[in-house]
């Protein structure tokens, strides 16, 4: 079966453009509400906890979704702009049936989607996305007036987040004596993150903290680290911290202005529980995870495997294996030993524990892991064209996998959305690895 709306991370687009409009939010909302009535093994009202992030869209499509809950007869929390965990966390802290947040991640602010958490605080499975569709393709309809649901404001949810993210970093340490400047990406953590870090001893700089509802992620955040490596230089600041708009994903600069991605801090996260002495079972990356991370993770004597790209696929395989900690490239980090999903700020806060007891720098924890130059092209293939049955090009494909056998690999795949087909070669050598990209790439019959 295939979904008609939902994606790999809940439902996205351009807002004014179907889906993303009002009369279709009311009536998912409705949707998810009529099922989780039907779920529902308490017997008592059914509750969820709406959040957002800073877009200016936010404020409509949250009316819509409390309008289509009400009706169904779900009571509904809200709690405004909150990062994705946060609300994630808070789903799960306050016994709440669902938990739901207005975001569009690191997209550009005319984008915007929803996502769902259960009440275990896990994106949604599935099997609910289904029944939610199915029950979209009812007609909406309206419970009676005594039955109808309310709303509710959680004017303690910022604080409550915050003392949780705290409780991740072990109580024997602090950020005293640390210059941080955090990059909030005029998204969701911008009232959150900075008071995280500064409440545990660090002198905080903050950039990106001024959302106007227009200037999400522009031009600053983990997409658009730029800003972050400047301000580290200009503030001569130990550490940089850079999210996304809804504070799901991290990057990380030093004090020399590199730039340290998810895959190299996934890399510091399994070193520090493996010298800690705690039992993690193994790491989950994803197709795109260097090559060289694998094999330094692989030489500490960690398993290592890879799901498909997206932190949803990372969280499947690791509960599949009952491992604890993942992540991808994009900065989506994962520490099942800490929180549910992935979250940038509890990300970070793991990263600066395991420099601060180790007593040493990010470059210096990185020293013995070499990042594998990696090329990606994207190229636009022929409408009808079947990229599996081009014996050409599946010859060469095999002719560069076996020349890099042990030194690199080359990962071929196509793009959902679009006629892309995307080439990524990595090998130790530069050259080689644009050499060989290309060679596979010239063989595609472009649009």
């Amino acid at each position: 079966m295939k979904k008609h709306y939902f994606g790999t991370d809940g439902i996205r687009g351009e807002v004014g453009q179907f889906p993303i409009v009002p009369e279709f939010m009311t009536r998912l909302a409705y949707a998810a509400g009529k099922v989780l009535t039907k779920n529902s093994q308490s017997g008592e009202r059914c509750k969820v906890l709406i959040g957002k992030d800073t877009r200016v869209s936010g404020y409509l499509l949250e009316a819509a979704l409390e309008a289509g809950f009400a009706a169904a007869g779900v009571d509904v929390m809200l709690c405004g702009p909150m990062p994705t965990p946060g609300v994630a966390y808070l789903t799960k802290a306050l016994r709440l049936s669902a938990g739901v947040v207005i975001s569009a991640s690191h997209n550009p602010y005319q984008d915007n989607g929803i996502k769902f958490f259960s009440a275990n605080g896990d994106k949604l499975s599935d099997d609910f996305e289904f029944a939610i569709e199915a029950e979209l393709e009812k007609p909406i309809g309206c419970v009676s007036s005594l039955e109808l649901g309310k709303a509710f404001r959680l004017d303690d949810a910022a604080g409550r987040y915050i003392e949780f993210c705290k409780s991740t970093f072990p109580g024997d340490l602090n950020l005293k004596g640390l210059k941080l400047v955090v990059d909030c990406a005029n998204g969701a953590a911008y009232h959150i993150a900075p008071r995280v870090f500064h409440e545990l001893g660090a002198e905080v700089i903050s950039i990106g903290v001024n959302p106007d509802g227009r200037n999400i992620n522009e031009g600053c955040g983990a997409t658009a680290p730029a800003t972050l490596i400047a301000k580290v230089k200009e503030e001569n600041a130990d550490i940089g911290i850079a999210l996304d708009g809804d504070a799901d994903r991290l990057q990380m600069v030093d004090a020399t202005g590199r730039l340290f991605n998810g895959d190299e801090l996934l890399y510091v996260l399994a070193k520090d529980r493996l010298e800690r002495g705690q039992a993690i079972g193994g790491v989950v990356g994803t197709l795109m995870t260097n090559l060289a991370v694998e094999h330094a993770i692989k030489g500490l004597g960690i398993e290592f495997e890879r799901a498909n790209v997206g932190d949803r696929y990372v969280l499947e395989l690791l509960k599949q294996k009952q491992w604890l900690i993942g992540g991808e490239g994009s900065g989506h980090l994962l520490c099942l030993d800490k929180h549910s999903t992935g979250d940038g700020i509890i990300a970070a806060l793991q990263i600066l524990a395991a420099m601060s007891q180790n007593k040493k720098s990010l470059a210096q924890l990185l020293e013995k892991v070499k990042i594998f130059p990696q090329v990606l092209l994207n190229i636009k293939f022929k409408p009808g064209y079947d990229w599996k049955q081009d014996e050409k090009l599946q010859k060469q494909i095999g002719k560069v996998t076996t020349d890099l056998q042990d030194i690199g690999r080359v990962l071929i795949r196509a793009s959902g959305t679009e006629p892309l087909l995307r080439v990524m070669v990595e090998t130790k050598d530069a050259d080689m690895a644009m050499s060989s990209a290309k060679s596979i790439a010239d063989l595609v019959p472009t649009a």
